[in-house]
């Protein structure tokens, strides 16, 4: 008998034919999260994953937060393992666990049993009877409440026999790796980093870009980004942020273009610059932190005269449907929305028009922006001089 940890992946599940692929990946992921940490192994276990200490009493304390935050793990379990499947011994090992587990007030419980091998000489419900019944008689502080209890004693029968009372909510979603590589366009607002978070969750690795204009902007608003893209690694396990020297270019299409007009062209470049980065990054598509309608750059039309700028990538927006409280939401739960409010602005926010225009024309903007004199020369210039972190 041991104490260990039950990780569950739900999705991955379904993967068919290369779903050991998929599970393979996050048991790597796992044990990189936990390498630094003496004793962890990380087992396949019959539809779930094991985490064990093999040379010291393992810390619940310690690993669950590790565990929780990767994505395509959807929760975890502390429980108890024994090899020993017997009734008598599986009610034995219950009623410790509960014992340490209740307290002394009064609660209400329930058993459920599920079994993966069939062939186990008792039914889900005999054994869940049995040891419902054994704990039952055994405590003065308990009752049972098959409706609502405030205890769901859960006993799976596997390879071995794992007892535990509660699931710990994990990150979802699938492993880090196992959906290809996107590079994020990342400033220091709320939805970017929410953005990256969501298409992290469906496995995808991430590559950052920001773009940074002093003396317009300030080396609080650049470590802004840094820490942004720091928190981002506690899901992905690191991230690759690179910093373009921006100010040359925003300077050049504020001289040359309408007020109306800026922000439209502001973004087909800082597209371009990003293209570029995904191309030799060896990203299969752009994500930016776009929501329909919540800016004037974000309008259908916009976003229609933005996107022909990226060549050779498409534009991913994960926030596309969702409002603005939806993703303040998220970024609160996933620690980013007290750093991403920090009062530094980005470059975006420094040049936005007065009045930005709302309905550009594609046509039009495409047919303005080779007038730009320089502007590609500035664009290489700038990611000739691009500073990379790779940040943990």
């Amino acid at each position: 008998m041991r104490n260990v940890l039950l990780v569950k992946y739900g999705e991955i599940a379904m993967r068919g034919k290369n779903r050991y692929l998929v599970e393979n990946r996050l048991i790597r992921t796992i044990i990189e999260r936990l390498e630094p940490y003496e004793g962890y192994r990380v087992y396949k276990e019959q539809g779930r994953l094991l985490v064990v200490n093999e040379l010291h009493e393992f810390d619940y304390e310690l690993v669950i937060p590790l565990v929780t935050v990767l994505p395509g793990v959807t929760a975890v379990c502390p429980c108890v393992e024994t090899e020993d499947q017997s009734l008598e011994n599986l009610r034995n090992i219950a009623l410790d666990y509960c014992r340490g587990r209740f307290g002394e007030a009064p609660v209400t419980f329930k058993c459920e049993t599920k079994r993966s091998d069939k062939k186990y000489p008792h039914t889900s419900r005999e054994v869940s009877a049995d040891i419902g019944g054994y704990i039952l008689h055994s405590m003065d502080n308990v009752s049972v409440d098959v409706h609502d209890p405030d205890f769901v004693v859960m006993i799976e029968l596997r390879n071995n026999a794992y007892i535990y009372t509660g699931l710990i909510e994990g990150c979802g979603g699938l492993p880090m790796g196992t959906s290809g590589k996107a590079t994020l366009l990342m400033s220091g607002g709320i939805d970017s980093p929410v953005a990256g978070y969501l298409t992290a969750r469906r496995g995808v690795e991430i590559e950052a870009v920001y773009f940074d204009s002093p003396p317009y902007t300030s080396e609080r608003a650049k470590q802004k980004v840094i820490d942004l893209a720091q928190r981002l690694a506690v899901f992905t396990g690191g991230i690759r942020l690179h910093i373009v020297p921006f100010t040359e270019t925003q300077l050049k299409i504020y001289d040359s273009v309408p007020p109306e007009k800026m922000t439209i062209f502001l973004k087909r470049a800082m597209l371009k610059a990003a293209d570029m980065i995904a191309l030799k990054n060896g990203s299969q598509c752009l994500v930016t932190g776009d929501s329909i309608g919540q800016v004037a750059s974000q309008t259908l039309q916009a976003i229609n005269a933005i996107d022909s700028a990226a060549q050779n990538f498409v534009v991913l927006r994960p926030l596309c449907a969702m409002d603005k409280q939806e993703i303040v939401d998220i970024a609160r739960k996933i620690g980013t929305y007290e750093i991403s409010i920090r009062p530094y602005e980005d470059c975006c926010t420094v040049f936005v028009a007065k009045h930005p225009e709302t309905k550009p024309k594609k046509s039009i903007i495409e047919a303005m922006e080779p007038k730009i004199e320089g502007l590609d020369a500035l664009l290489a210039a700038a990611l000739e001089n691009t500073r990379v972190l790779d940040l943990k």
